[in-house]
């Protein structure tokens, strides 16, 4: 072979190899190095996509199912049916949820780095600031709502807010996180009866020139009586009644005595008159759901209690004393379904101790127990991560049969029934989006 072609053969060869090297580079993937002299491999920065799959697992929608029976539960224990006002609060409350969910992982960023990697943030599917700027637009949405059903709603939606917001920067961490929690949970609650009871309700207006001895306060001379929806009638001074729709007067507002039906009457259409004639909401008008408020709340603390200990487990203490909870809080739920002092008799009143009634509210709380319990009782005996995260979901969704089983207490089968149906809604969902 001449030299010439022999330089020939030997460029082509160098030139097919050089092409080869270059394929095979580009084929295998990149690996980054650091440290001293380049010694350990660095991972690669993650790309952000906001997939909708990302923004499911941070917002933990499956958990959204387990909102809205706060405010219908609420609703039922003021003894109305629920309205305009109940419809704002479950959306304030969703609002609401959701932006405690996406400003609990922004707080959480670093933590989940280590424990939790495959979360929305650390992995690089969402960017932080994005998370952030969510908390921040969910709930002016959910204030905004709030607003619409009124000032008390407001009121209460801010408290709310900012009990969210204060447990998710600072008081998660501390002992004080799981009363905060609890708080929300209570307040959640308290806004759903707030917001319908702030509305006028429903059912004709009856006079009476006459009282009934024991049923009403001794009126003075030339008072007469005012029932409304079947509620105990109230003493009205002189004729000075005011019936309207606005915002500023109210629907039923009576001027002059004050004078308004009394917390617990049970009836359909109770409500605080004297503070519907000054405009401010009044604690009295909507005490019946402080009891509610109060049990949802300590089941609250009881989860949030547990849910502590999920990322690294080994606390069998915790979940024996949230089981004992929740039993005492089941036995509770039950003893409380009978008639309130001064309730309206027959068939048709709400509060009176149905034996139907009481079946579907027996049902239901065995529903709450059969989801709480089990759970509870396994990451007791093994307290691994992963049996306490399952506990924490059970704890979660068990909120469902409890907000069905208070309204059911409160008088109101068909709401309990109505909002049990959507346990299985959140368990399915459940299965692709981890609720914790």
């Amino acid at each position: 072979m001449r030299p010439p072609r022999l330089l020939l053969a030997l460029t082509g060869a160098a030139a097919v190899g050089l092409v080869g090297v270059r394929a095979a580079r580009s084929a295998a993937p990149s690996v980054r190095l650091s440290g001293a002299g380049g010694t350990a491999p660095a991972p690669d920065r993650p790309r952000t996509r906001h997939t909708p799959r990302a923004w499911a697992e941070l917002l933990r929608v499956s958990a959204l199912f387990t909102v809205p029976g706060d405010a219908l539960a609420g609703a039922a224990a003021t003894g109305r049916n629920p309205g305009r006002g109940t419809a704002l609060a479950v959306g304030a409350s969703l609002c609401l949820y959701e932006a405690g969910m996406a400003l609990n992982d922004w707080a959480d960023r670093d933590e989940d780095a280590v424990d939790r990697p495959h979360r929305p943030i650390p992995s690089g599917r969402i960017a932080p600031g994005a998370a952030l700027a969510a908390a921040g637009a969910l709930t002016a949405a959910g204030l905004a709502l709030a607003a619409r059903a009124g000032r008390p709603a407001l009121t209460v939606a801010t408290g709310l807010a900012a009990t969210v917001w204060a447990y998710d920067l600072r008081l998660k961490h501390t002992p004080a996180g799981p009363a905060a929690m609890a708080t929300a949970r209570a307040l959640d609650l308290l806004l759903g009866a707030v917001a319908t009871g702030d509305r006028p309700a429903r059912g004709p207006v009856r006079w009476s020139a006459a009282f009934s001895a024991g049923r009403a306060s001794a009126p003075t001379s030339g008072s007469r009586s005012l029932a409304v929806s079947g509620s105990r009638p109230v003493a009205v001074s002189g004729s000075s009644v005011a019936l309207g729709s606005g915002a500023g007067s109210g629907s039923g507002v009576v001027h002059g005595s004050g004078a308004g039906v009394a917390p617990g009457s049970g009836g359909r259409g109770r409500r605080d008159v004297g503070a519907r004639a000054s405009g401010r909401w009044s604690v009295a008008g909507h005490g019946s759901a402080v009891p509610a408020a109060l049990l949802l709340g300590a089941h609250t603390y009881a989860v949030t209690a547990v849910s502590r200990h999920e990322a690294q487990g080994g606390s069998t203490a915790v979940p024996l004393a949230s089981l004992a909870a929740t039993a005492a809080l089941g036995a509770a739920v039950v003893r409380g379904h009978v008639r309130p002092p001064g309730a309206p008799s027959g068939p048709g009143a709400r509060g009176v101790a149905d034996p139907r009634r009481g079946l579907v509210l027996t049902a239901l709380t065995g529903a709450y127990l059969r989801t709480a319990g089990p759970p509870l009782l396994h990451a007791a005996l093994n307290p691994s991560p992963p049996l306490t995260q399952r506990a924490v979901g059970g704890g979660i969704r068990a909120m469902i049969p409890l907000q069905a089983a208070l309204a059911a207490r409160a008088g109101a089968p068909l709401t309990g029934l109505a909002v049990m149906g959507l346990a299985p809604l959140a368990r399915t969902l459940a299965r692709k989006v981890s609720p914790t």
